[in-house]
């Protein structure tokens, strides 16, 4: 009798030892996998049994939270969604996440160990804490300026803050209401199909997310390589530019909307924007100084993010001579995004010292308490600080004796530069306007913003567009909301 007890006990703990085995097995080795699936309705319940962490402009939540009495208890809600989508993004229950939203989940889902009370708390729990918060850096002011300058016109506005790289306005439009994607049911899945079907887009963060050709604003880059590359040693000069100037192994003539263009100076070019200077320049400098130049600034960075990523500017590496003349001037394949040109623009400002651009500026507990903290980073160094100097005084000559008069600030240092890209085929397209700024007040000693704005429907014929009568007026008023700061 005895031994069968035993054997039976035996097979009991063998038994008993297999079960802790697999449920060691399915902890260590497949436990993500059955999180991520999608039958597994136990994450989402989790996901939206507690409040999540909100995103702040100042000290001003921008999001919020309502009880739904549902199986997915909470739901996410904005404040002034449509002014603050290109920066949050969205939370849906059904969608997923987009942006900051998505960029910051974990914190804001209070999944990230930054919130945790050990190290590893919530791997071995497998809990969560309470949502995070997260505050950027944009100030409400810049935001609502560039947003009511634009009137719901497609385009978008990017500040930064030379000196650091903080963002200080993103603003795309026409935008949407975030709150209309936030649960489920039919109104959410008629909200999105909808929103996917509009012609204007209001879901493509035009800010980061859609690059265009920037047209004259992209003569800033050319005339650096040229400086820097010691093909003008006098911005003030004569150049050998021909006219008619045509490009390069073509028979092609290349159009100035300028006057007196033949031989301008570069400081000249700049200033009534002639395009066969520009153009001719960038042929002088040569391709791959023109790519490196191109990408010290920026361009062609796969892996921008900030945190959110950012769609690829361009400037190609294999081009011929006529092309890479159409390049210098922001035309054939070059495209920018808002923010790039913005970097641009804050380069210069900060005496070539271009710092990354970043949105977040810290991490904060539920209770308040900082658990991570962002500050400036260098980027490049896209030009030495002497070209900067003589950048900066191109770009205030753009502003005070040239094409960019309606960005001018009483007892303010502004520089600027205007852009008109034409686009469609044959150029048939209404052209996108452009203007790429900078501010500095009399009693600071460094630049307070960077702005770029294009603005691509207006409906007006090209000289009405040009960036100097759309876009300058609107980068105006962003820059004299950052001096009031």
């Amino acid at each position: 009798m005895i031994r069968y007890i035993r054997r039976a006990a035996a097979l009991c703990l063998l038994l008993l030892v297999a079960l802790l085995v697999n449920a060691a097995r399915v902890q260590l080795f497949e436990a993500e996998e059955l999180n991520d699936n999608p039958a597994n309705r136990r994450t989402t319940i989790a996901r939206y049994d507690q409040p999540r962490g909100n995103i702040l402009v100042g000290d001003r939540a921008v999001t919020g939270n309502k009880e739904t009495g549902e199986q997915l208890s909470f739901e996410r809600t904005y404040l002034h969604g449509p002014l603050y989508a290109p920066v949050t993004g969205y939370a849906s229950q059904t969608y997923g996440t987009t942006l900051i939203e998505h960029a910051e989940d974990d914190v804001l889902s209070g999944t990230d160990s930054l919130l945790a009370p050990l190290p590893f708390w919530n791997e071995f729990t497998r809990g969560r804490q309470p949502g995070g918060d997260v505050v950027t850096t944009v100030k409400e002011s810049m935001q609502r300026a560039a947003y009511a300058g634009l009137s719901g016109r497609r385009g978008a506005v990017a500040a930064l803050e030379p000196s650091t790289g903080k963002i200080l306005a993103l603003v795309s439009t026409p935008s949407y209401d975030p709150e209309r994607l936030s649960g489920t049911g039919s109104a959410v899945t008629e909200a999105w199909t909808r929103l996917n079907a509009a012609k204007s887009l209001p879901m493509l963060n035009r800010a980061i997310r859609q690059t265009y050709p920037p047209g004259s604003t992209f003569k800033i880059v050319t005339a650096a390589a040229a400086l820097d590359s010691r093909v003008v040693t006098d911005a003030d000069a004569p150049t050998d530019t021909p006219s008619p100037y045509i490009l390069p192994n073509t028979r092609t003539v290349l159009p100035n909307e300028a006057r007196g263009c033949e031989k301008a100076s570069l400081a000249d070019a700049i200033r009534v924007s002639c395009n066969t200077v520009m153009a001719h320049l960038g042929v002088k400098v040569g391709l791959s100084e023109m790519a490196e130049t191109a990408g010290r600034f920026g361009f062609n960075d796969t892996g921008l993010r900030i945190p959110s990523g950012v769609a690829r500017s361009n400037f190609d590496t294999d081009m011929s001579e006529d092309q890479l003349a159409l390049s210098s001037i922001g035309q054939f394949n070059t495209t920018a995004t808002p923010l790039q040109m913005a970097m641009v623009a804050a380069a210069v400002a900060n005496g070539g010292d271009l710092r990354r651009p970043y949105l977040v500026d810290r991490v904060t507990a539920a209770d308040g308490d900082t658990v991570q903290q962002q500050g400036p980073r260098p980027y490049e160094r896209p030009m030495s600080p002497s070209t900067a100097v003589q950048l900066q005084r191109m770009m205030v000559d753009v502003v005070e004796k040239g094409t960019g008069s309606n960005a001018a600030i009483d007892g303010v240092r502004v520089g600027g530069k205007t852009g008109t890209a034409q686009h469609g085929i044959d150029n048939s397209g209404l052209p996108y306007a452009w203007f790429i700024s900078w501010a500095q007040a009399p009693d600071s000693g460094r630049p307070a913003v960077a702005v770029a704005v294009v603005v691509e429907d207006a409906a007006a014929n090209r000289a009405d567009i040009s960036g100097g009568g759309s876009a300058a007026p609107i980068a105006r008023a962003v820059m004299e909301a950052a001096l009031e700061e």
